[in-house]
Parts: C-alpha cells; sequence; structure tokens
C-alpha cells in the first residue's frame, strides 16, 4: 500500500487558516481523496485535554519552556494515534498546525530559539515531518482586527499577547519558509475569502497531481 501524504496548514492569529482548512476538507472528499481532517493541538482525546491547560485564558504564569513542552506532548500523542495510522493506511492527513507553529511561536516569539525548540520536537516527532505545507500569511495588525470581528471565533491566552509578540511570530515563519522552501507553500491571506480558498486549493491539487 501506497503511504499517504501528510499536508499541515499554518499561519498567524486571524489568518482564516481553519476556515480555509474545512473547505479545502470538504472539496477533497467531494473530489474522492481518502482524507482526514485534524488539528494541534487536539486531534485525539488526550492532546485535547492538553489543549484546554495550554490556550486556557486564566494560565498566564505559564513558564515559556512548559508551553514548549506541553505542544511537543501533545504533538507526539496526537502523531503516534492519529496521523501515523492514517498515514500508514495511504490516507491523505491535513492538519491545522503542526512544528512550523512551535518553531515560531515558542522558538521564535517567545526567544526561546528556534533551534532548542527544533531539538524538543526532533524528540516527539521522530522523523516525521509534513510533505507539504500551506502558510497563510497576513499582518499581524489585520489578523488581530479580524478576530476582534469574529465574536464566535474561539479566544485563546496567544490572542492576548501584544502586537510585538504576532510581530515576532510572522519573521519566525519567514525564516522556516527560507529554511524550507519545497514544502511551505504561500498563501495570501489578506485577500477575500473565495481568492484565498482557490490559491490554496490550486496549490493543493498540483501538489497531489505529481
Amino acid at each position: 500500500m501506497t503511504k499517504g501524504l501528510f499536508i499541515t496548514v499554518e499561519g498567524p492569529e486571524g489568518a482564516g487558516k481553519s476556515t480555509i482548512l474545512a473547505r479545502l476538507y470538504e472539496q477533497l472528499l467531494e473530489d474522492g481523496v481518502d482524507v482526514i481532517q485534524t488539528r494541534e493541538p487536539g486531534g485525539i482525546s488526550i492532546a485535547e485535554q492538553i489543549r484546554e491547560v495550554i490556550l486556557n485564558t486564566g494560565n498566564t504564569e505559564m513558564d515559556k519552556r512548559t508551553e514548549a513542552l506541553l505542544y511537543a506532548a501533545a504533538r507526539r500523542q496526537h502523531l503516534v494515534e492519529k496521523v501515523i495510522p492514517a498515514l500508514e493506511a495511504g490516507k491523505i492527513v491535513i492538519c491545522d498546525r503542526f512544528i512550523d507553529s512551535s518553531l515560531a511561536y515558542q522558538g521564535k516569539a517567545r526567544g526561546i530559539g528556534m533551534e532548542e525548540v527544533m531539538k524538543i520536537n526532533q524528540f516527539a516527532i521522530e522523523d516525521q515531518m509534513p510533505d507539504l505545507t500551506l502558510y497563510f500569511d497576513i499582518d499581524p495588525e489585520e489578523g488581530l482586527k479580524r478576530i476582534a470581528r469574529h465574536s464566535g471565533r474561539e479566544v485563546n491566552r496567544l490572542d492576548l499577547e501584544s502586537m510585538e509578540f504576532h510581530t515576532r511570530v510572522r519573521e519566525g515563519y519567514q525564516t522556516l519558509i527560507s529554511q524550507y522552501p519545497d514544502r511551505i507553500q504561500i498563501i495570501d491571506a489578506s485577500k477575500p475569502v473565495e481568492a484565498v480558498f482557490a490559491n490554496a486549493y490550486q496549490v493543493l491539487t498540483d501538489y497531489l497531481q505529481k
């Protein structure tokens, strides 16, 4: 059996990646693709419990290294319990966030260091990196304005961070794009949602047809 493909979706807060991911998933199902949709942190019971701790707005005293370790722990469980079995069954897995988020948020924005965070995550993921990553890019100020307008969205602890923090997140992603230019494909998330979806779907289907 052919091994599946691991596709991740990344972006700063307010980029709209989760909305587009849901539409991509539905479209791929219509196209007859054997695909599953999941997210980080979460996707399975243990990781969802860890998510509640990480993103709880009351946990403002959480140490930045504790945060990085919790993300890595959730990632490990999700990987071995859900992602790897699906890939081994030949499915396409589309995941809302993966290791790039930890590198950008904890490595760059929290100031731990991207290499340090990569070391933590190498223990968690071994050699399981994404095959393709769609990065939804948006100016941090515009992203946070979108969140403020979207009253139905889950507000998490990261939304409460300063504009400087979110600017560093974007800088972290820019570093990753330069490190992994073949894997990470940039989607302009500042455009209207239909244009963003069309762009993302085109990039994804082009990759699947290789």
